[in-house]
């Protein structure tokens, strides 16, 4: 038969007050409740667990072994009930983040350092990589929450994970610092067709942004150059090479040899939208819905060249 831990608590109380009337007083009970309950406990333990005196009782060595093992329960969920308050106060914790590249180098930083301020006891791991694998670790939980991105051509899609659109991150033209292009203010599209053009390589999806934009702006872009990241690009652009177009949150680190020229608002360039996706119906944990209000704060906070309609504000930054 297995012990009942309740009267493993109430032999506790008998020792503390030395006598079955004291334990019952102090718990509220009846002593003959208090009574039965013992012989039901030494039922369960098949022993005799203290002895009656004149003036209390005494326990025996299976007594006193019961209730130094109540003790220790009673600290173990005393502890418990401790790591709970400080989970649901954001004292301990832990969060696992997925995030694409172009979000880590920018927005990710921003909110990683905000959180650490507000919460510095949650330990916080973020995993990097692109988004079909981020889908993969959403679904195989190795992350709790994840940073993707979509166009309207290529949504990201799947029954089991749900998203919530952070922002917009807009389409610029990147180019050289003594360009012309955009002298003038906002640059149609179409009146770049003379231009080469430096494009992202491996099927990036910047180059579909590129070949869908200049095809709807009636041409076909003159590549010069195939870059293997944003970095590349920007040299390339500096070099006098061609332009490019890029998202803007991708030209947080912008050489200052480039400038960034706003299109003009009716020149048909997607926009790129920034999601938050984790499993359907996981119940997050109190450090994820801290972390995902502070990824909440840190989006509404990107510079105003980020407007809902994907435009740039500004030039010279």
């Amino acid at each position: 038969m297995e012990l009942d831990v309740r009267r493993l608590f109430l032999l506790a109380e008998i020792a503390e007050y030395g006598s079955l009337t004291g334990a019952a007083e102090a718990m509220m009970y009846t002593t003959s409740a208090v009574s039965q309950q013992m012989r039901r406990l030494e039922a369960e333990a098949g022993q005799t667990l203290f002895e009656r005196r004149a003036r209390g009782v005494v326990l025996t060595d299976a007594g006193a072994a019961l209730v130094a093992r109540a003790h220790a329960i009673r600290r173990e969920l005393a502890g418990a009930e401790s790591d709970l308050h400080a989970l649901s106060g954001l004292r301990a914790g832990s969060v696992r983040i997925g995030s694409f590249p172009t979000a880590s180098a920018s927005i990710l930083p921003l909110v990683l350092t905000q959180f650490s301020r507000k919460y510095p006891a949650i330990a916080v791991s973020v995993k990097s990589a692109l988004r079909d694998p981020l889908r993969e670790l959403l679904l195989m939980r190795e992350v709790e929450l994840a940073l993707v991105w979509e166009y309207d051509w290529s949504l990201f899609k799947d029954d089991a994970i749900e998203t919530e659109r952070l922002l917009d991150d807009p389409t610029v033209l990147v180019v050289a610092a003594g360009s012309e292009v955009g002298g003038n203010g906002p640059v149609k599209l179409s009146s770049m067709a003379n231009e080469r053009w430096i494009i992202r390589a491996d099927g990036h999806p910047v180059a579909d942004v590129l070949t869908r934009s200049c095809h709807a702006a009636g041409f076909a872009p003159d590549v010069a150059y195939d870059a293997h990241d944003y970095q590349e690009a920007q040299a390339m652009v500096a070099a006098g090479l061609g332009v490019a177009l890029a998202p803007r949150l991708s030209l947080t680190n912008l050489r200052n040899d480039v400038r960034l020229v706003p299109l003009d608002p009716q020149t048909p360039v997607p926009v790129r939208r920034i999601l938050m996706g984790q499993l359907k119906g996981h119940q997050p944990t109190s450090a994820i819905l801290g972390f995902q209000d502070t990824l909440r704060e840190a989006a509404r906070a990107m510079p105003k060249t980020f407007s809902q309609k994907g435009q740039l504000g500004s030039v010279n930054q």
